[in-house]
C-alpha cells in the first residue's frame, strides 16, 4: 500500500487531526507507527462505538500497531460500575469481545490494562511531570474527559489525577498516534504541550465525531468539550446497544429525534454521516413512487445536500439508517450468539 493511501486511511472520516502533515511525516519515518485508543470499561457498546471501531480498523489497515487501552483505574477514579474493579475488569473483557465481534482483528490489536502501568514507579513519575506542567485551573478544564464539568464542587480529589494520568499513558505505552472522540481533545492537546516542554516525542492526535443521544437536546460543542447530549451507555433510552435485534434497532430509530432539514444535533443524520457511509459507502431510501421512488446516495455530501433541501422525509431516513445498522450490527449479534459473555450493567 502506498504511503498516501495509508495517510488517507488515518485521516478519513475524522473531525480533526493534529496534524495531517505530522501523520504524513510519521509514515515517512516509521513503517509501523504505534497508535492507541483508551476506554473506560463500563458496560455494553452502543452504535456510537461503530465510529470508533471503523477507525480502529482503518488504523490497522494503514499498518499501525494498535493498542486498545482498557483504562480500569481511570474507570475506578470516575466511579464507573460502582467503583468495583472486579466489575470494571469484567466489562473490559466484554468490551474486548465486542470489538472483535465488530471486526477489529484480535491478532492485530493489542489489549492492555491501566493496572499494568500503575504498578510501575516510572509511570507515577511521568504523571507527576505532566501534572507539574499544568495549572490547577488547566487540570480542572481538562477534567471534561471524565464527562464531568470543572465546577462540580463535590468531586473527590482523585479525579484531579485523571487528566495527568491520561496524558502520561500516551508516553508510557508508548505511542505515536493518540486516537479518541472529540471529547478527549483537551487531554491530547495537554499531552502535545507536555511533549514540547520535556522534549518528548509529540503524539499525533486523531479525533472522530461523537454521536448525539437519540433523544436530542443538550449541547455538544467540541470546542468547549460540552458533551451532555452524546450517546451514552449510561442512558440506554438514548442509545442502541450492541448487540440489538433488528426490531429493537428499528423501534429506537423510529422514535429518534430527527427534525426535518436539520443537521446539527440530529442523531439520525449523524448516524448516516458517521456510521453508515464509512461502513457501507451508500445510503438507500426505499420510497413509494408517489413520494419520489427509491433513491440511493453514494456520498455523505450528496445525502446532506438532499436532506437540507427538504428532499428527504425524516421517516424515510430513519428507516434507511435502521436497515443499514441492522446489517452492520448483525455480525456482532451473530458473534455473541456463538460466544455468550456477561456484561455488567452500568
Amino acid at each position: 500500500m502506498d504511503r498516501e493511501r495509508r495517510v488517507e486511511l488515518v485521516v478519513q472520516h475524522t473531525a480533526e487531526v493534529l496534524t495531517v502533515e505530522e501523520v504524513r511525516a510519521l509514515f515517512a519515518a516509521n513503517e509501523r507507527p504505534r497508535a492507541y485508543i483508551g476506554f473506560e470499561p463500563s458496560g455494553s457498546l452502543h452504535v456510537g462505538h461503530l465510529v470508533t471501531a471503523r477507525k480502529m480498523r482503518d488504523l490497522i489497515e494503514a499498518g499501525c500497531e494498535l493498542t486498545v487501552f482498557l483504562a480500569d483505574w481511570h474507570a475506578w477514579i470516575n466511579d464507573k460500575l460502582g467503583g468495583s474493579l472486579e466489575r470494571i475488569e469484567a466489562a473490559g473483557r466484554a468490551m474486548q469481545a465486542s470489538f472483535t465481534a465488530l471486526g477489529v482483528d484480535p491478532e492485530r490489536a493489542r489489549y492492555r490494562w491501566a493496572h499494568e502501568l500503575v504498578n510501575r514507579s516510572e509511570y507515577w513519575a511521568r504523571v507527576v511531570r505532566v501534572a507539574k506542567t499544568a495549572s490547577l485551573a488547566r487540570t480542572k478544564r481538562a477534567m471534561t474527559v471524565l464527562g464531568r464539568g470543572e465546577d462540580e464542587s463535590a468531586l473527590d480529589t482523585a479525579k484531579l489525577f485523571y487528566p495527568s494520568m491520561q496524558a502520561a499513558d500516551i508516553f508510557e505505552l508508548p505511542v505515536e498516534i493518540a486516537y479518541a472522540g472529540t471529547d478527549q481533545r483537551r487531554a491530547h492537546v495537554l499531552a502535545r504541550e507536555v511533549a514540547h516542554q520535556y522534549d518528548w516525542p509529540v503524539p499525533v492526535a486523531v479525533h472522530t465525531p461523537l454521536i448525539s443521544s437519540l433523544k436530542g437536546g443538550g449541547r455538544m460543542d467540541p470546542a468547549e468539550m460540552a458533551v451532555d447530549r452524546k450517546m451514552s451507555k449510561s442512558d440506554p433510552t438514548g442509545s442502541i446497544s450492541i448487540p440489538s435485534t433488528p426490531e429493537e434497532i428499528t423501534a429506537r430509530l423510529a422514535g429518534a429525534f430527527c427534525p426535518a432539514k436539520e443537521v446539527e444535533g440530529n442523531p439520525v443524520v449523524e448516524l448516516a454521516r458517521f456510521v453508515v457511509f464509512p461502513w457501507e459507502g451508500t445510503l438507500a431510501l426505499e420510497r413509494p413512487e408517489k413520494f419520489g421512488g427509491p433513491v440511493s446516495y453514494d456520498s455523505a455530501d450528496a445525502f446532506l445536500a438532499a436532506w437540507t433541501a427538504g428532499q428527504i422525509h425524516p421517516q424515510d431516513v430513519k428507516a434507511a439508517v435502521a436497515r443499514s445498522l441492522v446489517r452492520i450490527v448483525e455480525p456482532a449479534s451473530r458473534y455473541f450468539r456463538d460466544h455468550p459473555i456477561a456484561v455488567p450493567p452500568p
